[in-house]
């Protein structure tokens, strides 16, 4: 067992003492996040899927790390955490992949090259309950304090703002298909300025909480 893994198990341990809905359990719940995120050690790559299925990650974290909420709690003798996370991140990614692949062929658009980059994810059934990090970004999506999610939107369409796409993109999840669908846009034109303009807005928001570094 390695210094961080060790490190990693008391911390768990010692975030478990603690009631589901205490500070505690918060505070510690975000230290852990920011000593895996500081490690390195969780899987990583450059695709459009991948910050939606490390946020469903983080959920997956919170509802199964003390108590077997959507699945079996967590077992330090089976595995590390950044392991048990990886097994869990990887998959995520391998459904998210072969939905798009089952999309692409099914598909007789001509605008193929648009339709490969449309991050196509499962709509998922909201968990029993949310944890305090993604509670804290619908908060600050909603409020809005600084004006700068509502007044970010799509040329020519006010209404399609980065708050919008923010809200919708939050578990459970509205796909770019049925909100283009439901927007009466195209689904490259709201994925692309989502890349463009909202993931820069919520990574910032997400450093200044130390979600990330």
């Amino acid at each position: 067992m390695t210094g961080l893994d060790e490190q990693l198990r008391q911390l768990i341990a010692e975030t478990c003492k603690h009631a589901p809905t205490s500070v505690e359990r918060r505070k510690g719940f975000t230290q852990i996040i920011r000593l895996i995120q500081k490690s390195r050690k969780l899987w990583q790559e450059s695709t459009l899927d991948y910050e939606d299925a490390w946020q469903h990650t983080m959920t997956f974290l919170y509802l199964n790390l003390c108590e077997a909420t959507t699945a079996a709690q967590y077992d330090p003798a089976r595995a590390s955490v950044i392991t048990w996370l990886n097994v869990y991140l990887k998959g995520r990614l391998k459904d998210y992949y072969l939905k798009q692949q089952k999309q692409q062929n099914r598909s007789i658009s001509i605008d193929i090259p648009l339709c490969e980059n449309i991050n196509l994810i499962d709509t998922l059934e909201a968990p029993p309950d949310i944890p305090p990090m993604l509670e804290e970004v619908r908060h600050w999506a909603q409020t809005d304090v600084t004006g700068e999610l509502r007044n970010s939107h799509v040329r020519g369409r006010p209404d399609i703002t980065c708050q919008l796409l923010i809200l919708s993109r939050l578990p459970p999840e509205t796909n770019w298909e049925q909100l283009a669908h439901e927007l009466g846009v195209a689904v490259s034109t709201l994925s692309s300025f989502y890349e463009r303009n909202c993931r820069k807005l919520l990574r910032n928001f997400a450093r200044s909480q130390g979600y990330i570094e």
